[in-house]
Parts: C-alpha cells; structure tokens; sequence
C-alpha cells in the first residue's frame, strides 16, 4: 500500500501536514487507524486562510518539478489529512512516483 494512486491521467496523493513547522520538508510516512499510509510534510506557514495548503502545494510543485496550478487538493481544507491530485501526473508516472517512494521511505 502507498501514499498515492493513479486516477486516469492523473496521480493523487494522500498527505498527513504539520503546518506551523520550523523548516518545511517532505520526507517520512504515517499510518492512519485504518491501516493507510500517507505522505508526511511540513510547512512553515500557519494554517490561517489556507496558507499552509498554499504552501504544501508550492513545496511539492518545487520538489516535484511540476507545475503549481497543476496540483489541487482535494479533500482536507482544514485537515491535518489532504488529498491532492496532480494533473497530467499518470504521464510522468514513473518520475513522480519514484520520487513520492523515496520520500515515503524517509524517515
């Protein structure tokens, strides 16, 4: 079981974030009551007016190489737990999930 799957041409991706953090990162899993594992990240921004979710998606446009207005949430507004789906990421399949297993394999 991974952080992401694939919807059609598309990738989604399950996010548990520490807003209000002291460095922002990407790195590390967690495992919900249901078994579910999920991507963990850190921003630095507060979660105040869905800033902290404008930074997790900067964050992951930056490290993914992807583009900003590319990535959208989903599920998760004001929830530690996000959903969030990359557009056009199916085409890229293999380079962004290479890239989301080696961040799952942090810890």
């Amino acid at each position: 079981m991974t952080g992401w799957s694939r919807a059609g041409d598309d990738l989604l991706l399950r996010i548990r974030l520490t807003p209000g953090s002291a460095g922002e990162a990407i790195g590390g899993r967690w495992r919900d009551e249901r078994g579910a594992l999920w991507l963990s990240a850190r921003v630095r921004a507060v979660p105040e007016k869905g800033r902290a979710n404008a930074a997790l998606i900067a964050l992951l446009a930056q490290a993914l190489d992807w583009p900003g207005r590319a990535i959208l949430l989903e599920s998760g507004d004001s929830n530690r737990l996000k959903r969030l789906r990359i557009i056009g990421g199916g085409d890229a399949l293999e380079r962004l999930t290479a890239r989301i297993e080696q961040w799952m394999e942090m810890t």
